[in-house]
């Protein structure tokens, strides 16, 4: 028994060194093949036989053989489980801890039992964020962390200001996003939002509307009423 155990070991250790080589092979290969290519930061196998994973800094996705003859660039797909494993796995890269998300610094409206919970960052001028908010008033049984996210120049942040300033924060939001009613100009010292927009450079959050859900999940863009349901009820309890 020892010494199957000793074998046994003494294969997985082999393997590992073999692993570790081939890695560093690939990207000894890639990079001096593509100079302009991002920083390697893993190498992993996918479930189709012989070609690689190569995640570059920044999280974007690529493909190549083992010997890193060829890159491909674009979806792989399991045809079988119609799955599409890149899509997966850049939702997973992109994930964030729910407990990391400063929800301090956000103002929240709570909709019926608010049991589920939905963070939104978004810019007051971001025409996808203010259809994105119609969509949301037909959601029930939600809070809602509204973070001031603006990115979109100087009048986003006056307004982002003035929002986060008010006396009723959600319904200045709801007055401007829903129905055009400029934020009045108030002056306040917390609003906390250049705390919010250093998080979201941070985690690379590019574009409004983006949301996150209980569990991490992130979706960048605008979702209709049909696909916010869908989202929060994927969270498992």
């Amino acid at each position: 028994m020892r010494l199957i155990n000793a074998l046994m070991a003494a294969l997985l250790l082999m393997s590992s060194h073999n692993l570790w080589a081939q890695d560093a092979n690939l990207k000894k290969n890639l990079a001096e093949r593509l100079p302009s290519l991002p920083k390697i930061e893993e190498i992993s196998k996918t479930p189709m036989p012989g070609v690689f994973e190569v995640r570059v800094q920044g999280n974007e996705l690529f493909y190549t053989d083992a010997k890193g003859d060829f890159l491909i660039q674009g979806a792989l797909i399991d045809t079988k489980q119609k799955r599409n494993l890149t899509e997966e796995r850049t939702d997973k890269l992109s994930a964030v801890a729910f407990d990391n998300i400063p929800l301090k610094f956000a103002f929240t409206q709570v909709k019926g039992n608010g049991k589920r919970k939905l963070v939104v960052f978004a810019d007051p001028n971001c025409g996808y964020c203010k259809r994105f908010e119609k969509d949301l008033q037909k959601i029930d049984n939600v809070t809602i962390y509204h973070m001031m996210y603006p990115v979109l120049g100087e009048d986003s942040k006056t307004k982002s200001r003035n929002i986060a300033c008010a006396k009723d924060r959600v319904k200045t939001w709801n007055d401007w996003m829903l129905l055009g009613v400029t934020p009045p100009a108030v002056a306040c010292d917390n609003h906390n939002i250049d705390a919010i927009v250093e998080f979201g450079k941070k985690h690379r959050i590019n574009g409004t509307p983006t949301l996150f859900v209980a569990d991490g999940t992130r979706v960048p863009g605008a979702i209709d009423a049909a696909q916010v349901e869908t989202l929060l009820n994927s969270v498992k309890p």
